[in-house]
């Protein structure tokens, strides 16, 4: 029996050596499937950090935009909040969806 095992598995050290990282691999609380989901989770986190953090830059151009020109204000309220002058009529024309 003992001649087909391997000969570096018949040492008790390396039997240790071997049980040792099967045991750290996938039985510890920090096992290596763990730190796979643990790493791409943390890789999602970031890109959507980079993704907010360019809608803040966009979001604080318009705000700068819309503070310090007084016609882009103006532009943002009509278009956005359908706000009118007193002597003008105003007309929202809503599109229709393709499927109906």
């Amino acid at each position: 029996m003992w001649k087909r095992v391997p000969k570096f598995l018949r040492n008790r050290y390396s039997i240790t050596a071997v049980v040792f990282v099967v045991w750290l691999l996938f039985f510890e609380n920090i096992d290596v499937v763990s730190l796979y989901r643990y790493r791409s989770r943390l890789n999602d986190l970031e890109m959507e950090k980079v993704k907010h953090r360019k809608d803040i830059d966009a979001t604080n151009q318009a705000l700068h935009e819309l503070t310090s020109n007084p016609e882009m204000l103006e532009k943002f309220a009509r278009e956005k909040y359908f706000m009118k002058k007193s002597n003008e009529v105003l007309y929202v024309f809503a599109e229709e969806d393709a499927g109906e």
